[in-house]
C-alpha cells in the first residue's frame, strides 16, 4: 500500500512541475533530445520580451525558414543561419539569437538547439 501512494505521490510531482516552473517564469519544453528549462535570468525576462521583438523587427534581422516546427529543444541547420549576439539591454545570457519562421528563438550556440521561443 505504502508503496502505491508513493507511487502516486511521484506521479503527480512529476506531472506538476512543469506547471509549477511556468508559474516561477521559467521557458519549459518537450522535444526530442535533452530536456531544456530557461530560466528568467538565462534567457529574456518576461517584461523584457516585448522592447527585445521591437529590437529585433528594427534591425532587420533576416528570417530563416526551416520545414520543422519552432519549437524549444528543436536544432537548428548547421548551415544558412546566422546568431546574433543578445545586447547587454536586454539581460546578460550565453544564448544568441535568430529568427527562424517568423519567431524569434534564443540558441545555444555550440548546438544550435533552441532554448526560448521569444512569443
Amino acid at each position: 500500500m505504502r508503496t502505491r501512494i508513493l507511487g502516486i505521490a511521484a506521479l503527480t510531482v512529476a506531472i506538476g512541475a512543469p506547471f509549477a516552473a511556468e508559474a516561477q517564469g521559467a521557458t519549459v519544453g518537450v522535444a526530442p533530445g535533452p530536456g531544456v528549462a530557461v530560466t528568467e535570468s538565462e534567457g529574456i525576462a518576461v517584461d523584457q520580451r516585448p522592447a527585445f521583438r521591437e529590437y529585433v523587427v528594427r534591425e532587420r534581422i533576416p528570417n530563416y525558414t526551416i520545414p520543422d516546427r519552432v519549437v524549444v529543444g528543436g536544432v537548428l541547420p548547421e548551415v544558412g543561419v546566422t546568431y546574433y549576439d543578445v545586447p547587454q539591454t536586454y539581460g546578460a545570457t550565453p544564448y544568441r539569437y535568430t529568427v527562424v519562421n517568423g519567431s524569434t528563438v534564443l540558441v545555444e550556440p555550440r548546438t544550435r538547439r533552441i532554448v526560448q521561443v521569444i512569443e
